[in-house]
């Protein structure tokens, strides 16, 4: 659910946009930088929703608690973005890694599960 760009794209299902953590977030962090924070602003500013629903989610690398943490802070980070784009949060939520959309056994299943899921509540 992404453009080129790596910026999520607002569309009519539930899910407007889906964001790679690695994209926006360093290794076992969660703040966002300065690029992903400017990119976040614009997508949100634009887009025509104006409630959103955020979650979290990582891979299987760390124990459940620590994961459901550090996806609550990532969750946490976006949904202040949404805020100061003027926009509404419904709520923000971390999965952890409890709801995995690849495999946990490879490189490229794990990227798959670090991220955060935008949904517009239209």
């Amino acid at each position: 659910h992404l453009i080129p760009e790596g910026l999520p794209v607002c569309r009519q299902s539930p899910t407007c946009g889906t964001l790679n953590t690695d994209q926006f977030f360093g290794t076992d962090q969660h703040r966002i930088d300065a690029r992903g924070r400017a990119r976040l602003l614009n997508f949100f500013r634009s887009s025509e929703a104006t409630v959103f629903s955020i979650a979290g989610h990582t891979d299987a690398r760390a124990s459940d608690a620590y994961n459901l943490r550090l996806s609550q802070r990532r969750a946490n980070a976006v949904a202040a973005i949404v805020r100061e784009a003027g926009k509404q949060v419904s709520q923000s939520v971390g999965y952890g890694e409890l709801k995995p959309r690849a495999t946990n056994n490879t490189a490229e299943g794990m990227s798959q599960n670090r991220r955060v899921e935008i949904i517009c509540v239209r």
